[in-house]
């Protein structure tokens, strides 16, 4: 029997603990927290961890590291990128590629802080669902963004980008782009569930690309054991991705295998059935036919 949108969680917490309840969400706020700290805490102790902003930074004071679709806005306007910014995308893309699909926007992305704190108010408060959108309408606006920029010659995205606007005011104290973290929040809590990381962002949409093929992966370890309490639907921004591995006929895939997942781990961790496993995308155990 499905629980409450606004219990989501409750049976694993009794069973197991707050710890295990939500072990993978307190990870990912203090991996988010983490980087926010190094970005500004290096110039105050003179050791730069972290210089720069989530649009590009150094590490150590030496490897470079840049936002994959600025270096594709940059190189759709016609101006090449300096051997730096390419080096950083690179090295990006490269790590997200490896890991899986869109682990930047659960684990380090500081908009993820706002639209899960959006996304926790409308299930305490049990607003419903009041707009949709299509799920690949972030995959449209990408392209707009590529395309934008090559018409425009500027870096289209930057001039709405939400993500940059919330680095610049915690890094540097630039509140001029708030405005648009908050129109995320409204958006995300009154108008569209999971309406930005879920429907809207080309930055997710391009890390969504870049991790596709990824290793890691959650698995279903066994549908039978699901009791259909729906607390996972109720927790995962990309609820869509969970249908096929759940509900799926045996042989099909009990990986999730979507790029559109977030790889946060809530559906690991809500589950009192314990029904899903972090693992590789290799790992077909239970899925022969």
């Amino acid at each position: 029997m499905a629980n409450l949108t606004k219990d989501a969680g409750r049976e694993a917490r009794q069973a197991f603990g707050f710890w295990r309840a939500n072990r993978f969400l307190l990870l990912r706020r203090l991996t988010q927290l983490a980087i926010v700290a190094m970005f500004v805490l290096s110039p105050v102790f003179k050791f730069w961890l972290l210089k720069g902003n989530y649009s590009s930074s150094l590490f150590l004071n030496h490897l470079p590291m840049t936002d994959p679709l600025i270096a594709a806005e940059s190189l759709a306007t016609g101006y090449w990128p300096n051997a730096t910014s390419l080096l950083g995308a690179g090295i990006v893309a490269s790590c997200y590629a490896l890991l899986g699909s869109r682990m930047f926007c659960g684990w380090v992305c500081p908009m993820n802080l706002v639209t899960d704190l959006a996304s926790y108010l409308r299930r305490k408060f049990g607003f419903r669902q009041s707009a949709k959108l299509p799920k690949n309408t972030r995959y449209f606006l990408l392209s707009v963004v590529l395309v934008g920029s090559a018409l425009t010659g500027s870096l289209l995205w930057e001039w709405i980008n939400p993500v940059s606007a919330l680095g610049r005011g915690i890094i540097f104290g630039n509140l001029a782009g708030l405005w648009l973290v908050g129109t995320v929040f409204l958006l995300d809590l009154c108008v569209i569930e999971h309406g930005f990381c879920g429907h809207l962002c080309p930055m997710g949409a391009m890390y969504g690309v870049i991790g596709a093929k990824g290793l890691l992966r959650v698995k279903v370890r066994d549908r039978a054991q699901c009791t259909q309490c729906m607390d996972c639907y109720h927790v995962c921004p990309e609820p869509q991705v969970l249908r096929s591995v759940l509900q799926g006929k045996n042989g099909e895939p009990l990986r999730i295998l979507s790029p559109d997942c977030m790889s946060c781990g809530r559906c690991v961790d809500v589950c009192a059935a314990r029904v899903f496993v972090w693992t590789h995308r290799f790992n077909t155990k239970g899925e022969e036919k």
